[in-house]
Parts: C-alpha cells; structure tokens; sequence
C-alpha cells in the first residue's frame, strides 16, 4: 500500500480517523433534514443537477470530513442542524429557481427603464433607526416612487446598517439630506406640491378615506417615539393616519410608511383605469 487515501491524498491514519463516524454524522444529518422535510438527501443529491453544487459539498464535508478541525465542528451537538439548515435553504432556493410560473428574480435596469414614477415623495423627520429608513427605501424603490427626502439625524446612504436593510434598493431611489425638516418641507411647498404629516391626531383623515392629490403628494412621517415635529405638522395642509385596532396607537414607521405608499399606487391605478383593476402598477 502507498499509505495513502486515493480519495483525499491524505495519510491512511489521518484518513481513517476522519471518516470515524461517518455513518453516525450521516444519520444525524438525515435525521436534521427530514425535520425540515428534505426526505432522501442522499438521493437527491446525487442527481446530475446537484453535481458539483454547494449543497452536494456541505453535505459531503459534514459526513466525510478533511481536516482535523472540520471533524472537530461535525461532532458539535448542533452541527447536523445547521447544515440541515443551509442544505434545505439550498434546496429550496434550487426548487423555486426552477419554476417558471414564480416571479422571485428582480428586474433589469432596462425592464424598468421606462416606467414612470410615482408623484410621491416621502419626507422622513429625524426617522432615528437606519433598520426601517432601509425598509423604507426597499419599499419605495419597489413602488417607484420619485424622492425620499432624510431630515436632520434620519440616517442616509451609504450608512452601512441602512443598505443592508434595503437590500441593494438604495441605489435605485432619489434622495437627499435636509438638516432642517421645516425647510426641507416649505421648499416641497413652494413647488407646489401639498405636503401631508402622516400621524394620528385628531383630525388626521384614515388613508382609505383621504383622496390624494393626484398630481404629486408629500408625506411626511416622524420620529419612531414622538412621531412628527409639531413645529412641522403646524406647515402641513393635511393628515392621514392609518388606524389600530389593539392597545398600540401606532404602527412602526417602515409598516405605516409601506401601507401609504400602496394606497397611494392604488388610489391613482383606480384612476387611471377608471377605477377596475390593472393600472400601471397592477402589471
């Protein structure tokens, strides 16, 4: 014998060691994988199409380690469920690819090249977490909207924390940073465009029930603890809310900034297909 493995070109005694348990660490990650309904993995697997994937590697490493250490983190109690884990995610992720009737990938910059934005702009007054200023950008570049405008300490790209959250989005949405939310505010007015602070006083309007503007709106949302300014809700033509029904009197910032956002799109689709179904936002 030349002592060494014609499988890894290890040593035949290291060789030896690391496939110890291999029949166990199988089991175990069989055993993970059918609690997460991956039945057969061995099977699967070993199908052309998974030749030579990630999938096929994790499995094999945690079952036939090449290295002392890798052993070392198989015959970790909770390893066989973290592989199982990122397998079935694998799995998935393969499955939904292969199916032509789910519209999972994101357009191209040419698909939506040519499609107008929306005539709303959002006003975000010393929004402090850069987690939900980046679901409000994610939600905005999904709507097409035209600006979002960050105001005083409201973080803004490429504030790492924010990018993350929206995902890649960010660099499809037009945005600026306003030290003053008063001014940022009076100069949308002075354009013309009427300016609404989303926010649950006494005369806000329901969204469902407040008609807006079709030729362009700004909607401004507040701080996630004393919500918007009163200094700047003093400068706003109109409120709208969107109404609670438990113990909270408000919903987080991103949620009630993404609900405005649909009634916007689907007030003016209404309208421009003469209220049915199907307008520019409904392909």
């Amino acid at each position: 014998s030349s002592g060494l493995s014609r499988l890894s070109g290890e040593p035949a005694a290291l060789s030896g060691r690391l496939s110890q348990g291999s029949e166990a660490r199988r089991l175990r990650l069989h055993a993970a994988l059918s609690a997460l309904g991956i039945e057969q993995p061995d099977q699967l697997l070993a199908s052309d199409e998974w030749r030579g994937s990630a999938a096929l590697r994790m499995y094999s490493s945690f079952v036939l380690p090449r290295s002392e250490g890798a052993l070392a983190a198989a015959e970790q109690p909770q390893r066989a469920a973290v592989i199982a884990n990122s397998i079935a995610f694998m799995v998935r992720e393969h499955r939904n690819d292969r199916q032509e009737w789910l519209r999972n990938h994101d357009r191209s910059l040419a698909e939506v090249a040519d499609k107008p934005t929306s005539p709303l702009t959002l006003v975000l007054d010393n929004v402090r977490s850069a987690a939900n200023v980046g679901n409000i950008f994610r939600a905005a570049e999904a709507a097409r909207i035209e600006a979002i405008v960050c105001c005083g300490i409201t973080p803004t790209p490429p504030e790492p924390k924010l990018l993350r959250t929206a995902m890649g989005a960010a660099a499809y949405v037009q945005h600026s940073h306003e030290g003053s939310t008063l001014e940022a505010i009076r100069s949308l007015k002075a354009r013309g465009l009427p300016v609404w602070a989303c926010e649950t006083t006494s005369h806000a309007q329901v969204h469902w029930r407040s008609e807006m503007p079709r030729d362009g709106l700004a909607l401004v949302f507040g701080n996630e603890l004393i919500g918007v300014d009163v200094a700047v809700m003093n400068e706003c033509d109109g409120f709208v809310k969107v109404p609670t029904h438990g113990v909270k009197n408000s919903l987080n910032v991103a949620t009630c900034a993404s609900v405005l956002i649909w009634e916007a799109l689907r007030q003016w689709d209404d309208t421009e297909a003469g209220g049915g179904d199907g307008g520019r936002h409904g392909q």
